[in-house]
């Protein structure tokens, strides 16, 4: 997809980016809460505070790493978004300061990385950011390449008496990217909302925090931490630092 940069996809859905996703899962805010303790939390690809502003009513010392200004300028306008530290920019090089006691990443915004030497390169960053016993928390989805006929896929993902949605994507095997157009139909007219990603594969994410110093700890189903199995959909896996390797980027 041309023209595409990693503020395309926020900076086009912030508007309705809350409508479209209102509630975040109880059980993740719970999960993070748990894990993280008293400690310091960043979250990659803050937006608009779906997860950070409960993390933060929850007692939580957040902040957030973000590449789109509008959807920072979202999360700026809700009462706690405001006191909550962003630093802008991409999330394969993340020029924040000081370390953390969990990093998370979650609704499958690790994927936005298009490139593997981009995700890699965010596993590094990751690696130098944790303090001593962190954790970095991933949700993503696991691939399947049967949704695709040809390399292309059309769905209607919902359909209501005045509103439609159509996703239809390409797919890129070789690259493992998808590019997607999330296409809104209503009768007002036609809305279009752009998104790339690159998918990766659980062992090839477990391989990539290996190279950064890490190692899986655990991985479930879902926030409510059911069995992961080889028929899961998708994923959440929970990374710390590897102490037989001294690797830190």
């Amino acid at each position: 997809m041309q023209d595409y940069h990693p503020d395309t996809y926020g900076d086009g859905i912030a508007e309705v980016y809350d409508q479209l996703y209102p509630t975040v899962d109880e059980a993740c805010v719970r999960f993070l809460a748990d894990l993280v303790g008293h400690g310091r939390a960043l979250e990659l690809g803050i937006g608009t505070g779906r997860v950070a502003i409960p993390l933060r009513k929850a007692g939580v010392d957040v902040a957030g790493v973000d590449a789109s200004a509008a959807m920072v300028k979202r999360l700026r306008a809700k009462t706690l978004g405001a006191s909550i530290p962003v630093t802008m920019g991409d999330l394969a090089e993340l020029k924040v300061e000081g370390i953390f006691d969990l990093i998370y990443v979650t609704f499958n915004t690790f994927f936005t990385l298009v490139t593997q030497e981009a995700q890699l390169a965010c596993m590094k960053s990751v690696g130098r950011h944790l303090n001593v016993g962190g954790h970095l928390v991933m949700e993503v989805f696991v691939p399947d390449p049967t949704l695709f006929d040809h390399g292309q896929s059309v769905r209607a993902t919902q359909v209501e008496v005045d509103r439609v949605q159509l996703d239809v994507s390409r797919h890129d095997a070789a690259l493992q990217q998808v590019a997607s157009q999330h296409v809104f139909i209503t009768p007002k007219g036609v809305e279009m909302y752009p998104v790339v990603i690159r998918y990766a594969w659980p062992s090839e994410l477990d391989m990539m925090a290996s190279a950064a110093g890490m190692k899986l700890e655990q991985r479930w189903q879902d926030w409510g931490k059911t069995a992961f199995t080889g028929s899961s959909g998708g994923h959440i896996s929970v990374y710390g630092e590897d102490l037989t390797r001294a690797v830190r980027g």
